[in-house]
């Protein structure tokens, strides 16, 4: 896999100072956690998730998880379990036929009800087991927590395999300002009990709002909800300490449609003009018919807080919320300034672009992420910003800076 897969070469050399690296199931855990993106939900109920990944339906997708929990009824559990090992095994057969390459697999995660659900899912992939990464263990709590760990590791160890989980952080001892903490740091230790096999943790901002009778509208971010804000500030408090640090995934945004709008949009004309005239301005003016302004506002809020990729339920999410993963040209060289001079130097030194101080000893954390961050996303030109990456057709002659 890799990120803009879908663009051409010229336009990959337009688009980027430096191109997003390939990855698969077996990258190196450290650098594989950043590369999830927008994770689309699809019910496991569905029946054309094999034809769907070989005809490469949803352009960009990188990672998908394949729900048998609340996006299914409590009927269709049973068919979903036939339906996802049958989807595998049609996959696995495309590629022993060389109707489609291991390399373009998507990562592949299965988000189960019960821990007990894994051995027998294993046990009915079969060979195609090789095709899924994974699963996802939501509402994750001391009760159930050791239990999904334990499960995760026995079939590991009993078929040689190397999958990940994915714990969702979603339950009412997590929100619950009276006991919040004390499960947080329990379930910690639960997860660094086997962090190797831990690829994120992801947080159920929909099961939160819930539990207080809450639901965000389009014009508001998860971040201006007051109370899950909070719990997001202590998942992160504990979860993202450079000492221990678990890569936390961004909440799932909710809507894909268009109604009357309250609030005024929050996307400027001008970077849409610049980057394409007038059809600029039409790309904007969809974009928030769809209110993907609300959706561009909080993935933003997601990275200044650390949080890295983000769960989507819609494809029209999957490029926007890729395109504004990569790293910008300035981040990646101060980045890059601050790694090389720990080698030597823990001192304070200009920036490139003469506009900010890089401080080695503080800084080093954030240039770490953000090196690991640009190998899998890419570096945009100087010229070329998030917007450029949503169209395949980028611009011209760009100039590349040359910096000492």
């Amino acid at each position: 896999m890799q990120h803009f897969s879908y663009l051409s070469l010229e336009e990959k050399q337009n688009l980027f100072f430096q191109e997003p690296i390939t990855f698969s199931k077996d990258t190196a855990k450290a650098q594989l956690a950043y590369a999830l993106g927008a994770t689309l939900y699809t019910p496991g109920t569905k029946r054309t998730i094999a034809d769907d990944i070989v005809r490469k339906k949803h352009k960009g997708i990188t990672s998908i998880v394949l729900c048998l929990e609340d996006s299914i009824s409590d009927e269709e559990v049973k068919f979903a379990e036939q339906n996802i090992v049958i989807q595998m095994q049609l996959l696995t057969h495309m590629i022993d036929v060389n109707k489609f390459l291991p390399s373009d697999i998507p990562l592949l995660f299965i988000r189960l009800r019960e821990p007990k659900q894994m051995h027998s899912l294993i046990h009915e992939l079969g060979n195609a087991v090789h095709c899924i990464s994974g699963f996802v263990f939501p509402k994750f709590t001391l009760a159930n927590g050791m239990s999904y760990i334990d499960e995760l590791r026995h079939i590991n160890e009993q078929y040689s395999l190397s999958l990940y989980g994915m714990p969702i952080l979603e339950s009412p001892e997590i929100i619950y300002k009276e006991t919040r903490i004390d499960t947080l740091l329990a379930i910690k230790e639960i997860l660094d009990s086997y962090r190797d096999f831990i690829l994120n943790v992801r947080i159920g901002a929909t099961d939160f709002s819930g539990l207080f009778g809450i639901r965000r509208n389009k014009d508001t971010t998860i971040y201006d909800i007051s109370i899950i804000r909070d719990c997001i500030s202590d998942i992160i408090n504990i979860f993202s300490r450079s000492a221990g640090e678990y890569v936390i995934s961004g909440p799932v945004w909710e809507y894909f449609g268009n109604t009357q709008r309250v609030l005024k949009p929050q996307l400027r004309q001008t970077p849409f003009r610049e980057s394409f005239g007038n059809a600029g301005l039409t790309m904007r003016e969809d974009m928030l018919h769809r209110y993907e302004d609300g959706l561009i506002h909080e993935v933003l809020l997601d990275q200044a807080n650390g949080l890295i990729g983000k769960t989507v339920i819609h494809p029209s999410h999957i490029k926007l919320v890729q395109a504004l993963h990569v790293v910008t040209l300035e981040d990646y060289l101060d980045a890059k300034a601050i790694f090389e001079a720990a080698r030597t130097y823990n001192g304070v030194m200009k920036s490139n672009y003469s506009n900010k101080m890089n401080e080695v000893k503080p800084h080093y954390n954030w240039a770490h992420k953000t090196l690991l961050k640009s190998n899998i996303y890419g570096v945009l030109h100087e010229q070329q910003t998030f917007i450029d990456l949503l169209t395949e057709k980028s611009k011209q002659n760009v100039h590349v800076p040359h910096f000492k």
